[in-house]
């Protein structure tokens, strides 16, 4: 029995739009879907560029018009890897179009703007998801199992930390990251250790915010000798309180020198304890509490951990950054296709932009702010 063809189109081809065009391209060898990718649209800044691309990574044809991919009759859903000011535009023209939407966090410059683009994804009834992928991780979801399930008894704190040493050089360039309209380490990277902490433990509270400028001035482009202020955090730490009543903290910190790619967290309980970092991705650390049993045992990823299992028949042989967006895109071509939908959509990327928000708030006016 023939599967039906889902049409991609494919706005950006950077970093994420590659992984995007990868994900796409080996899903259908992995997952059973109901339908099949089909590869019909890149759209790019300019011709060119998109050619080019389209050619590199298969896609029936190019355009150098993001406005001509989402009107092509051919394209079901709408892939969105753009500049963050980007996103809101793009999106409402697919809403519009009645268009499934798999939009890169964040989802827009600025909470406002979010929450218009999920209330008319909402109204129209389709099909929206957003590129928070760490959370696809089967270790990430066997902890929050772990967490519902009681094990580690009633949890009384969280710590997380996303630190990245991609902006530790002064001089790095003014860029997209650096523009106030959405810009700053809290919204690059803090969004993701945001969005991790509200899956594991649910929504925020209240926030207090402490924002950090390392490098007050960067060149205006590569090369230059000519430099400008910076206007947006390079290292955030924040309190949160969680609606269940738990007491926690984060730091989002892109300047972190010697470190990668430190997407952690531990989360403390009454009988137990859970630690993860993003470095060791296809292992969960977990102490359980019992006398005499100090300290933690490393769970390592294997097939008893779905769906690790549609990659490799045996533990140990991890699991890598492209597979999470390949399990990320298997979920979206199966809500696409009338199955569950489990986030996070459009509704869930506005509350990590809206909390984003409340943090800088808070570190303006100095004090707490309620969500």
């Amino acid at each position: 029995m023939s599967k039906t063809d889902i049409g991609i189109g494919l706005v950006g081809s950077g970093f994420m739009g590659r992984c995007h065009a990868n994900a796409f391209r080996s899903v259908s060898g992995l997952f059973d879907l109901p339908g099949t990718p089909a590869l019909r649209v890149l759209a790019d800044a300019t011709q060119d560029i998109a050619d080019r691309a389209a050619g590199q990574l298969g896609f029936d044809r190019a355009t150098g018009d993001w406005s001509d991919l989402v009107s092509d009759p051919a394209v079901d859903i709408v892939a969105i890897t753009a500049p963050n000011v980007l996103h809101a535009p793009i999106a409402h023209a697919a809403i519009k179009a009645g268009k499934t939407v798999y939009c890169e966090k964040p989802l827009s410059t600025t909470a406002a703007i979010a929450l218009e683009m999920t209330q008319a994804a909402e109204a129209a009834g389709v099909v929206t998801m957003v590129g928070f992928n760490f959370q696809r991780n089967p270790m990430i979801r066997l902890a929050r199992d772990i967490i519902e399930s009681g094990e580690i008894g009633e949890v009384t704190g969280f710590r997380g930390r996303h630190a990245e040493n991609y902006m530790a050089d002064p001089d790095a360039p003014h860029s997209f990251r650096t523009d106030p309209a959405g810009g700053g380490a809290l919204a690059d990277i803090g969004s993701h250790i945001i969005s991790m902490a509200r899956y594991l433990l649910g929504p925020i509270a209240e926030v207090q915010g402490d924002c950090t400028t390392i490098h007050p001035t960067r060149p205006i482009r590569p090369g230059s000798s000519d430099r400008a202020p910076v206007d947006v955090d390079d290292m955030t730490h924040a309190l949160l309180r969680f609606d269940r009543g738990v007491s926690g903290s984060i730091e989002a910190n892109w300047a972190a020198t010697g470190r990668t790619m430190d997407l952690s967290w531990e989360i403390t309980g009454t009988k137990g304890a859970l630690s993860f970092s993003q470095e060791n991705m296809n292992e969960l650390l977990l102490h359980s509490g019992q006398p005499g049993r100090s300290g933690y045992t490393r769970i390592e990823a294997g097939p008893a951990h779905p769906p690790y299992g549609n990659f490799c028949p045996a533990p140990g042989h991890h699991l890598g950054f492209n597979d999470l967006k390949v399990i990320e895109v298997a979920q979206l071509l199966s809500a696409h296709m009338g199955g569950e939908n489990p986030g996070p959509d459009f509704r869930e990327a506005y509350e990590v932009q809206r909390t984003v928000e409340a943090v800088q708030t808070s570190h303006a006016e100095r004090s707490w702010v309620t969500l």
